[in-house]
């Protein structure tokens, strides 16, 4: 979620890269092949939004990076937008105050073909969150959820996180197989944030299935995904009415009673706000786990370092190798969307008001200008002020809860299955389509078999 604070306050599905397929109806419409590392040539701008880029765009990036860091380009949705390539111009693209979060500042119709934003958000009156407006709003709803993820209420919530996962991983320990992404990757950030959220456990499981929903279906027909946040908004709209007259301990509750200077959110403000923690910050954990660990699977020698690491019982290599896993292949590809409210230059571009600007994240972490070596793996990498997260006031509001579980995950992981190594040509894996996310589709693995922590199917129970 790239909707935040600046970077001294990390936090969740709130991000202006973490939204949900934000632009599915932007994605290209077939699956792409996973490259083997280093492979393809650099590629000229023209060779964008393939099928072959979304397999490997660094060759393109690093293209442009060189030639035109600053882009001006038509996306697959016929929206026009400039692409951000450097990491100089994206910090500063990240944090001006000239360039809007709110839809309205695109000079282009929003009822025109090519859209931008989250398919059915419109029509579901899930517009007013934090990756679509501006300060003062911003600032006011920003502060009111920004509570529920502090280090200290992150910290109290590791233990839950653990359980999770650890339960996940029970579930398929004694088969020697699974598809990583599917068995552990998709469905631990959802029981996470489906906790801190306050849906009951017999809730969670439709949660999982709208979220699969919008995942399916960001390569291809945004309508797939404006069904499942019609489904969603109908939900929130139910549980946010009981919990007026039920309040718990959890984030929905904590906004319906929240107040800021004497101001309380509106139903559809707590709803938008429940909705885009859910979506925004699931699927960016869910890439983290599954980019981070296709990565390690890929460096042998980076991941017996941390395995060493682990088993020595230190957690400094752990630390820096989540940072460099988000430099690296992170999982927002682009920042979520931005508009210029007034004309601007940017990387030597004249940008005019009401122009899209996209902040290509990936681009901007591996620029040779500002990191050494960048497109080499090291986990111990400290000089790493990476954007994997944003940059400025909406910096992921999520990113503490993010770090979390992709630690547990990758740690637990490598220390409970032995052996742990791809279970599929790394040519016949698949990444989801879209302009927003990176993510693989699957991750089959196999590994010796092991036990579970307790006895019994725990399918019920997360």
């Amino acid at each position: 979620m790239n909707d935040s604070p600046a970077p001294s306050t990390p936090e969740p599905p709130a991000c202006p890269h973490a939204a949900p397929q934000e632009e599915a109806a932007a994605a290209p419409h077939e699956e792409a092949a996973v490259a083997p590392d280093g492979a393809g040539p650099a590629a000229p701008a023209s060779e964008l939004f393939t099928w072959e880029f979304a397999t490997d765009p660094y060759p393109a990036y690093a293209w442009l990076r060189e030639h035109r860091p600053v882009h001006r380009t038509v996306l697959p949705s016929g929206v026009e937008a400039w692409l951000v390539t450097r990491y100089a111009d994206a910090r500063q693209a990240l944090a001006d105050a000239r360039l809007s979060k709110n839809p309205a500042n695109h000079a282009e119709s929003p009822h025109a073909k090519g859209k931008t934003g989250i398919p059915g958000e419109r029509k579901a009156e899930l517009m007013t969150h934090l990756l679509n407006i501006d300060p003062p709003d911003h600032t006011r709803l920003r502060r009111l959820v920004s509570k529920a993820f502090t280090p200290r209420r992150v910290a109290e919530f590791a233990p839950r996180v653990q359980e999770l996962t650890d339960r996940l991983i029970d579930r398929f320990i004694e088969d020697g197989e699974a598809d990583l992404i599917h068995d552990l990757a998709f469905p631990l950030p959802i029981y996470a944030i489906c906790d801190l959220l306050g849906v009951p456990r017999e809730d969670q499981d439709d949660f999982r299935d709208w979220a699969g929903m919008m995942i399916r279906h960001g390569g291809g027909p945004r309508g797939g995904v404006a069904r499942s946040v019609k489904k969603m908004r109908g939900y929130l709209a139910e549980l946010i009415h009981r919990k007026r007259e039920n309040p718990g301990d959890d984030l929905i509750s904590g906004l319906i009673r929240a107040s800021d200077h004497g101001e309380h959110l509106t139903e559809n403000e707590a709803a938008a706000m429940a909705f885009i923690l859910l979506f925004a910050g699931f699927e960016t954990t869910v890439n983290l786990i599954g980019n981070g660990m296709y990565a390690l699977l890929r460096h042998p020698g980076q991941r017996a370092r941390l395995e060493e690491s682990l088993a020595a019982g230190e957690e400094a290599l752990l630390a820096t190798g989540i940072e460099e896993l988000l430099r690296y292949d992170g999982p927002v590809e682009m920042a979520t969307w931005r508009y210029a409210t007034e004309p601007l230059t940017l990387g030597g571009e004249e940008i005019a008001a009401g122009d899209p600007v996209l902040v290509v994240l990936a681009a901007a972490d591996r620029d040779p200008e500002r990191f050494e070596d960048p497109d080499t793996l090291d986990l111990a990498r400290r000089d790493n002020q990476h954007l994997g997260y944003g940059h400025g006031i909406h910096y992921c509001l999520g990113a503490p809860l993010a770090r979390l579980e992709g630690q547990a995950a990758l740690a637990t992981l490598l220390k409970r299955l032995p052996g742990l190594r791809l279970a599929a040509d790394p040519a016949d894996l698949r990444w989801r389509g879209g302009l927003i996310m990176r993510g693989l589709r699957t991750l089959p693995v196999a590994f010796e078999p092991g036990v579970r922590t307790e006895k019994g199917d725990h399918l019920s129970t997360l």
